[in-house]
């Protein structure tokens, strides 16, 4: 799945957040009806295809214990909630990750290749702001890419 594009959308009082059309027909076309909602290191949130998570998680079984996998399950996998669309095309994003994420009325929503990511309006700014200044410190990953 090539998820891409930055979406703009309102998150209403009862925590539903209207997905993009154009990433709800990739699910679609990929056989996935639903989205798993974690958080992320960023300060938003990060939405993985049912069967992208799986591969994550077993991934994340066949590792050996460290503390940084206990740390990784802690703060991403047990947080980590399936949310299925409604009629509308919104997923009811708990209470909890919204309190991470800082969502309240707005949403920014952006396609990162494999995943999707969640982010207010503000923590969205920050991000972008974070990744210039990545970027513009070494030019020639960017170069490198074709850009």
């Amino acid at each position: 799945m090539q998820f891409s594009g930055e979406f703009h959308n309102a998150i209403d009082g009862k925590g539903r957040l209207s997905i993009p059309k154009d990433f709800r027909d990739l699910l679609a076309n990929g056989g996935d009806e639903r989205l798993v909602v974690t958080k992320n290191l960023t300060g938003g949130l990060s939405a993985y295809p049912v069967a992208l998570w799986e591969q994550v998680m077993a991934t994340m079984q066949q590792a050996s214990p460290t503390p940084e996998k206990n740390a990784a399950i802690r703060l991403m996998v047990a947080p980590a909630v399936p949310c299925g669309f409604d009629k509308q095309g919104r997923i009811m994003v708990p209470q909890s990750l919204r309190t991470h994420a800082a969502l309240d009325k707005e949403a920014v929503i952006i396609g990162m290749f494999d995943k999707i990511e969640i982010y207010s309006q503000s923590r969205h700014a920050e991000v972008t702001r974070s990744s210039e200044a990545l970027l513009q410190a070494n030019p020639q990953f960017l170069a490198g890419m074709g850009f």
